[in-house]
């Protein structure tokens, strides 16, 4: 297994560069992971990263999916920050992605953070994303942008759960700024189009009883795959016996769940149940660090 650092790859047309700020010192990372199918497992073929975007690979057992898990050394994003990262599933490879830790976008002086994503699933291929919450501060600045493609005989489960302040603290968020856009294509057409936007006094537009019910956290999970609507009663089980939030539906190989929690720990205990009743297996071991 080789690990080199080397220039990101170009963004794909789907995904525009993002405007970085000039003034300050500023982050940049990108990592990118290439995985294979061969002699019954799932093994490494290129691994790219560079600036404060790291990924590392636990010692990988002789069966299930490779494990990846990212790492932002930064410690959180801020404006001006950008990161980006990528992920390849060969035909018949299976890999699982978390993160080391919860992402933090902290206050921010000047410009946006933002976080891109591009996944790719070849045929037969399994990719989990799941990484752990990100938080928002208190006037923090972040866009997010999220795309995958994925085969048509492919499947995904993808995770993104967002955390309204520091509880601990007593943080009540008047001041923000987040964009959070999903475009995820299945035999190269676009199946699933969604976006999220918060800006100004999040606590004021949240409590609403058709925005947020006076919840503070909340995630969507997507799950693209041919048998997707097997999955569906499942998953409704599970989400109905934390204290959540939430609603869950499946149509043409996808399956969508929305969760709304009034905590952080409550939002992270409804995302353990649905996503083990998705996955048929345990969290991965970072979310019980």
């Amino acid at each position: 297994m080789s690990m080199t650092a080397v220039p990101p790859s170009p963004a794909p047309t789907l995904v525009q560069p993002l405007a970085r700020s000039q003034q300050l010192e500023r982050v940049e990372g990108a990592a990118a992971i290439v995985v294979d199918h061969t002699g019954r497992r799932t093994r490494l073929s290129r691994l790219r990263q560079s600036g404060a975007a790291k990924i590392r690979l636990p010692r990988a057992a002789d069966r299930g999916p490779l494990e990846a898990i990212l790492l932002n050394t930064a410690g959180g994003v801020t404006g001006g920050d950008q990161l980006r990262y990528e992920a390849t599933v060969g035909q018949n490879a299976h890999l699982m992605i978390t993160s080391q830790a919860a992402e933090r976008a902290y206050r921010s002086a000047d410009g946006f953070a933002g976080i891109e994503t591009q996944l790719d699933v070849d045929a037969g291929g399994h990719l989990d994303w799941v990484p752990q919450e990100t938080i928002l501060f208190e006037r923090s600045r972040l866009r997010r942008r999220f795309a995958a493609d994925v085969a048509a005989t492919a499947t995904l489960l993808a995770v993104e759960s967002v955390v309204l302040g520091r509880a601990a603290m007593g943080e009540v968020l008047h001041d923000i700024h987040f964009r959070d856009d999903w475009r995820i294509r299945r035999g190269g057409r676009l199946v699933f189009a969604d976006g999220t936007r918060l800006v100004g006094d999040s606590d004021a537009m949240m409590a609403g009883g058709a925005t947020g019910g006076a919840a503070v956290a909340f995630a969507t999970i997507l799950l693209v795959a041919p048998g997707a609507a097997t999955k569906l009663a499942a998953a409704r089980t599970a989400l109905s016996e934390t204290e959540s939030e939430w609603g869950a539906s499946a149509w043409n190989g996808l399956l969508v769940a929305r969760i709304l929690a009034f905590s952080g720990q409550q939002l992270r205990a409804a995302l353990v149940a649905a996503i083990e009743s998705l996955r048929g297996t345990p969290m991965p071991r970072m979310w019980n660090c």
